[in-house]
């Protein structure tokens, strides 16, 4: 395991390219702090994550400018020290600029792939993508607690975005030498957990989500990605089930950005531990982004000591990060090795993306229920109702796409939802 560190500029930071030579030093100088601190602490390697700023992708030529700044910085302490790193590079999805969302045709989209083209040539090793297609469906089914419509919005609005845009992202990768890492449902998946967690929605509700996320990110590996897929993707150990690949993950250290219900399950199957982000900022201990690798690479240290010391050890740390939140959240109980297996098996043998989110998601209220049966499972009374009611909305899902089309597109608001833009 490695850790991965990610971090922003302060809050109320400009950001233009008046702004961009005092950009170019923090951004330069926040690296440096990082792996100066990996060389202090004995590092064997580390990832940082370049996630852009929404005025870094519109103008892709401030993001080529930072990457440039801090490949330099990683180039610097390769050759001096022989420290390895890689820098992954994230630009923002702006095509939701427009209004209804563009899928294929936003006037945003190319410099947002321009700003992959030219920041993988200017240093970004591992390239990855917080997208959102379909999120203009699904965040008003969350709000509701419409999994119909959840369905619809991932497995097939989403599948089909995922497709459109990992077959640029994973081309460009392959053009340039890198590596086409993943794409992320935090959009999605992250937004039903606040929500569950600030008491808006059943925490059941989110956990079932979480499953269903998983479809749509697969997507990027149908099209060639190859992992790490992006930290805030708690779906990744699904990905890592199913196809094998590493995977970055996240849970207690990015509480600096949001909180969670799973802060240790979620490193039980992690190659690269994350902070999620952090803004650059002077803390007693030093400059966040510095704090914050270090509390990574204890972790990481810790857990490459376990698997060090055989499968035994290995294991025995890995049922502590799992038992220790598998009881008090069902999101933390769908995250749990064995159940991940389990939910997986069904997600494969699904005959299409539509099959397999249902299938997934049936499996996880399954093993939800039965947990909160043996009394394993904390799970709020008034949530309860949330089981079978959910499992109902499932089982009257047409398992054909075509008829699930026609059942939902007239239930969608056209003034958010642009139909066309997915193919549909």
């Amino acid at each position: 395991m490695y850790p991965e560190v990610n971090f922003t500029v302060a809050e109320g930071t400009v950001i233009n390219r008046a702004t961009l030579p005092a950009l170019a030093v923090a951004y330069a100088e926040a690296v440096r702090g990082i792996l100066q601190r990996a060389v202090e602490l004995h590092s064997s390697g580390l990832t940082i994550e370049f996630e852009t700023l929404l005025e870094m992708t519109l103008d892709p030529f401030i993001g080529v400018e930072l990457m440039k700044r801090m490949y330099d910085v990683a180039e610097e302490y390769h050759r001096k020290h022989g420290l390895k790193s890689e820098i992954r590079l994230t630009p923002n999805d702006t095509r939701d600029f427009d209004h209804p969302p563009k899928s294929s045709t936003s006037r945003y989209l190319d410099n947002m792939l321009k700003l992959f083209d030219e920041g993988a040539k200017a240093g970004g090793d591992l390239l990855s993508i917080e997208s959102v297609g379909g999120k203009e469906i699904c965040d008003d089914a969350l709000t509701t607690c419409d999994i119909r419509r959840v369905v619809f919005a991932l497995a097939v609005v989403g599948v089909r975005d995922m497709r459109f845009l990992w077959k640029q992202i994973v081309g460009i990768a392959r053009d340039n030498g890198k590596i086409a890492g993943g794409d992320t449902a935090c959009g999605f998946g992250n937004t039903a957990m606040v929500l569950a967690e600030r008491q808006y929605i059943p925490r059941v509700f989110a956990a079932v989500v979480r499953v269903i996320t998983a479809v749509r990110s697969l997507v990027a590996v149908e099209e060639g990605a190859t992992g790490p897929d992006k930290d805030c993707g708690y779906e990744g150990v699904y990905l890592k089930a199913i196809a094998g690949i590493p995977i970055s993950m996240e849970g207690k250290m990015s509480a600096c950005a949001h909180l969670s219900p799973v802060g240790n399950v979620a490193s039980a199957c992690a190659d690269l531990w994350s902070n999620e982000s952090i803004q650059n900022i002077k803390l007693l201990g030093g400059m966040s982004p510095t704090v914050s690798f270090e509390q990574l690479e204890y972790d990481a240290r810790l857990m490459n000591t376990a698997s060090g010391q055989g499968p035994s050890t290995a294991r025995m740390l890995q049922n502590l990060m799992v038992e220790s939140d598998i009881h008090t959240d069902p999101q933390a109980l769908v995250l749990a090795p064995d159940n991940v297996i389990e939910i997986s098996k069904e997600i494969v043998s699904g005959r299409d993306h539509l099959e397999a989110s249902v299938k997934g998601a049936q499996k996880a209220l399954e093993i939800i229920g039965a947990a909160v049966r043996e009394g394993s499972l904390v799970v709020p009374k008034k949530e309860l109702v949330w089981i079978d009611r959910i499992q109902g909305d499932l089982a009257s899902i047409p398992l054909d796409e075509g008829r699930f089309i026609e059942d939902m597109m007239p239930t969608l608001d056209t003034t958010k939802f642009d139909a066309r833009e997915y193919g549909l």
